[in-house]
C-alpha cells in the first residue's frame, strides 16, 4: 500500500435537523484532517452552506463535485443528494429530515459498494422518521449488515483501548433472553476475534463474557441462560485454545474496571453494554460495525434533539469516528499487500 495514499471516506449526513451537519462542519473546518484522508460530504450544499453560517465556521471548505468518481484530494468534497431546498428546523425531526438522511446514506452505501470508497462514517439519523419502503430496519447496523449481504455483524463500541460488542441489538428489552443460543453467541464472539485481528491487529484477543441475569445468575438461582448457554460457549471456545472468559456479572466486572485486562468485552444486550461504555467514554466513543466487508463506523451518540441548532454540541465523537475509519482502512489494505521476496 502507497503510505502517500488518503482513504476515501464517505460520510452521510444524518438527519438535518439533528446535531450531525453541525458535528460534521465542525470536524471538518481543521484542515489538517485532510492529511489523513479525502472527506465526501453526502447531503446538500444548502444545508452544510445553513450551518456554516450559523457556526460562523470561517475555516471551513468545501468543494462540491458531480459524483464520486470525480472526486479532489486535499479537498472537502460535497455531493448533493437532493435538488430542493429543505428547511433546517433544528431540535424538531420532520418527514423531510428523515428523507434527507435517507437519501444521503443510500448515495453513500452505493458509492461505498461500488467500490467508490474507502469506508463511511455516518452521522445519527432518527430511527423512526427514516422509515420508509427501503428502510425497515431499527437502526444503520441492520440495514448495513442487510445491504452489503453480510451472514451476521457485530455492534463494537470502541475507545482507545475500551471496546464493548454486544450480542443482541436494537430488539425490546423482554425479547433479548429468547434470542440468545449457543450458536449466536458461538457467532458473535467469532466475529469480534476476527475484528480484532483484522481490523484492530490484536494477535491474540482476551474476550470478557458478560452473563445476562444479575450477578450472573448465582448458578441457576437467578436465571439459567448462563448455565445453559453463555458458559457452554465460552468453555467450547476455550477448549479450542481461545482466550475467552467469563461469563462475568455486569455490575461488579465494570465496578472493578476488570475491563482493563481485555481486549474486549462481550455484553448480551445494548443498555447491558453502552451504558457502561457512554459513561467512561461518551465523548470520544465510536461505534464500529464488524463483521462486514467494508468499513463503517458512527459516532456513539444519536440526533440529540434537545442541543441541536445551539451551537455547543461535542464534535469529538465524530472525528474519531473519521480517524478510526482510517486507521482500520489501513491496516486491512496493509494485510492485502503482497509480501516482497
Amino acid at each position: 500500500m502507497d503510505n502517500r495514499y488518503k482513504a476515501k471516506i464517505g460520510i452521510s449526513i444524518g438527519d438535518t435537523n439533528g446535531i450531525g451537519p453541525e458535528v460534521i462542519v465542525k470536524t471538518l473546518s481543521d484542515q489538517r484532517i485532510l492529511n489523513f484522508c479525502t472527506p465526501v460530504i453526502y447531503g446538500s450544499a444548502d444545508v452544510i452552506n445553513k450551518v456554516r453560517k450559523a457556526l460562523s465556521a470561517e475555516h471551513f471548505h468545501y468543494q462540491q463535485v458531480g459524483s464520486a468518481q470525480a472526486l479532489l484530494p486535499k479537498k472537502v468534497n460535497l455531493i448533493n443528494c437532493w435538488e430542493e431546498d429543505i428547511a433546517v428546523e433544528p431540535g424538531t425531526p420532520k418527514p423531510e429530515s428523515g428523507k434527507a438522511s435517507l437519501d444521503s446514506l443510500l448515495a453513500a452505501a452505493r458509492d461505498l459498494k461500488a467500490g467508490l470508497l474507502d469506508g463511511i462514517v455516518t452521522a445519527p439519523i432518527d430511527k423512526d422518521n427514516i422509515q420508509s419502503e427501503e428502510f425497515k430496519f431499527p437502526g444503520h447496523t441492520e440495514f448495513l449488515t442487510s445491504y452489503f449481504d453480510a451472514a451476521d455483524s457485530l455492534m463494537l463500541l470502541v475507545s482507545d483501548d475500551l471496546r464493548v460488542a454486544t450480542v443482541t441489538g436494537h430488539i425490546p428489552i423482554k425479547e433479548v433472553a429468547s434470542k440468545l443460543s449457543f450458536d449466536l453467541l458461538i457467532r458473535k464472539i467469532t466475529i469480534l476475534q476476527e475484528s480484532l485481528r483484522q481490523d484492530f491487529g490484536i494477535l491474540k484477543p482476551r474476550i470478557a463474557v458478560l452473563g445476562l441475569n444479575p450477578h450472573a445468575g448465582e448458578k441457576g438461582l437467578l436465571g439459567t441462560e448462563e448455565v445453559e448457554i453463555i458458559r457452554p460457549a465460552v468453555m467450547h471456545l476455550k477448549d479450542k485454545g481461545h482466550l475467552v472468559f467469563g461469563p462475568y456479572p455486569a455490575d461488579g466486572f465494570f465496578g472493578m474496571r476488570m475491563y482493563k485486562q481485555f481486549d474486549a468485552v462481550l455484553s448480551m444486550y445494548h443498555d447491558q453494554g453502552l451504558i457502561p461504555f457512554k459513561t467512561l467514554a461518551m465523548e470520544s466513543g465510536v461505534n464500529y460495525t464488524a463483521g462486514l466487508s467494508v468499513v463503517r463506523t458512527s459516532p456513539d451518540h444519536g440526533t440529540a434533539y434537545d442541543i441541536a441548532g445551539k451551537h455547543i454540541a461535542d464534535e469529538t465523537s465524530f472525528r474519531e469516528a473519521l480517524f478510526l475509519a482510517c486507521d482500520i482502512i489501513k491496516k486491512r489494505q496493509a494485510e492485502q499487500k503482497p509480501v516482497l521476496k
